[in-house]
């Protein structure tokens, strides 16, 4: 793995920087193959893509994962400063998913005039490109998506984007995403993804299952604003599991994992372990108290013990540190201490917590809610690493299916793990940790009672596109706050 980041991200730059070479024009005509591509191949654009995504997504630690009740500042108190707007963090985080669309734009525009040539290539790219589209109207609601990167001058010079409203982004997701899954079913292409596939290596059936798997997310996410476009999506899939297979197993997790050599580790342990923070974050007091009410046999993989042998998380925001930093549960091994480790953007457990949660609202799916809610848990367990025999105890016991939606809700917060900003996601159209609760020291007092609703949208918006952004922040308090996700509709959070 290491040979095929360090190959690619050298081939990547020596190539871009051979196209900015003047030439003479007979060393150009001698030079030039009139059949190559003269930019960078796009197995290198699509790694690019690929390994942009894990540094800048993966890396979050606190974050994602104190919104989703997971994890705690424990050093330096999370008092939601970081929330007012500026071109780092969150607004790194939006850079990059247009950076990426960016790329992955120009992949396809390169190899348009050769499109069967570069068929399974350029689905992979698509299909990350309407990941990245999902990624950023979760984040931030509102988002330029039609006029987006649309500033060449023959695209309109467009250098100051509308904004959308989520309603309208999602269904074009939606859309964009069948079209890709009808297109998969009816056959792949003869070309070689390339060594820049460093998830699913050109297995083009497992990029399509997660093509599949992905409309079930946003699918269900809408399921209580848009119920007709939800079922008609989830029945379509789950109808037809030959033309529309999902992901069903662990071996076939959408996972992102590195060379684990200096400088390509994991980003957790190179923040936690490298970069020698592993003490600045402990586990959230909700996120332990569950597990442990629930016997759960996954908390000695999400969380370490503390010095004394206890698991213990730590209240959200407050107004001290511990007195001991090793009084406090760490973040499990499994999940920190690896400089392989993996970047997760999408589980396999997921698809059956959502064929789970869509057979409790009525919708033909081909299973039970119970027979999918413990294939779930199974899946997630098996992922873990736990035995069978502590499994079926779970299921016997505290973790047994109750026939309730809030019984997946808690389970799939649990195993969503690591997986922080979806987590985040549940919490948001869910309520579920129920428990969850906003720094108890926040810099704007008792004004919320509720984590953000919102990502920031970064001050080059404000500077740039400010008639745009100023329209978009309509109905938004303090930056996060106010108008709530389209698919957001809990009552009583502020």
């Amino acid at each position: 793995m290491k040979s095929k980041f360090l190959k690619i991200t050298i081939c990547t730059g020596l190539l871009t920087s051979l196209s900015m070479l003047g030439c003479d024009r007979s060393f150009e005509e001698i030079n030039s193959d009139p059949d190559a591509l003269v930019a960078v191949p796009p197995t290198n654009m699509l790694a690019n893509v690929l390994r942009n995504t894990g540094e800048s997504f993966g890396g979050d630690v606190d974050g994602y994962g104190t919104f989703a009740g997971y994890i705690v500042k424990i050093q330096y108190l999370d008092y939601m400063g970081g929330l007012v707007p500026t071109n780092n963090t969150y607004g790194n985080r939006w850079a990059a998913c247009y950076y990426n669309n960016t790329q992955i734009k120009d992949m396809l525009e390169t190899t348009e005039s050769r499109a069967e040539a570069y068929a399974n290539v350029r689905m992979v790219g698509r299909i990350w490109q309407n990941y990245m589209w999902s990624y950023l109207t979760d984040g931030w609601r509102d988002v330029p998506y039609t006029e987006a990167l649309k500033g060449s001058v023959d695209e309109g010079s467009i250098l100051k984007a509308k904004y959308d409203k989520q309603e309208d982004i999602y269904p074009a997701i939606l859309a964009n995403l069948k079209s890709l899954a009808d297109e998969m079913a009816s056959g792949f292409g003869n070309d070689d993804v390339g060594e820049g596939d460093f998830i699913y290596a050109g297995d083009m059936v497992k990029w399509q299952k997660f093509c599949n798997s992905l409309r079930l997310r946003l699918a269900i996410r809408i399921s209580g604003v848009a119920s007709d476009l939800a079922k008609s999506t989830i029945e379509e899939i789950t109808g037809n599991p030959a033309k529309y297979p999902v992901l069903e197993s662990n071996a076939e997790n959408c996972y992102l994992t590195y060379p684990g050599a200096a400088p390509y580790f994991e980003p957790w342990y190179n923040n936690g372990y490298v970069g020698k923070r592993v003490d600045n974050f402990g586990m959230s007091d909700i996120f332990i108290d569950h597990l442990k009410s629930m016997e759960d046999p996954r908390l000695a993989k999400v969380a370490n013990k503390a010095n004394d042998g206890e698991y213990r998380g730590y209240q959200n925001g407050a107004a001290s540190a511990p007195s001991n930093l090793a009084s406090i549960s760490f973040i499990g091994d499994k999940y920190m201490k690896d400089p392989v480790g993996f970047t997760p953007f999408y589980k396999s457990c997921e698809t059956f917590y959502i064929l789970a949660e869509a057979a409790m609202l009525g919708y033909n799916v081909g299973m039970s809610a119970e027979d999918a809610y413990e294939k779930a848990v199974r899946l997630s367990m098996e992922d873990n690493q736990i035995g069978t025999a502590a499994v079926d105890a779970y299921l016997a016991g505290k973790g047994e299916w109750d026939n309730t939606k809030e019984r997946i809700w808690w389970d799939m917060w649990v195993a969503l793990f690591k997986e922080n900003f979806e987590a985040w996601n549940l919490y948001r159209r869910t309520g579920i940790p129920s428990t969850n609760y906003p720094s108890l020291n926040s810099i704007y007092g008792d004004a919320h009672n509720d984590q953000p609703f919102r990502l920031p949208y970064p001050n080059n918006e404000y500077l740039y596109n400010v008639d745009n952004v100023n329209q978009a922040l309509t109905g938004v308090e303090d930056y996060v706050w106010g108008t709530q996700m389209w698919w957001d509709q809990r009552t009583g959070v502020y």
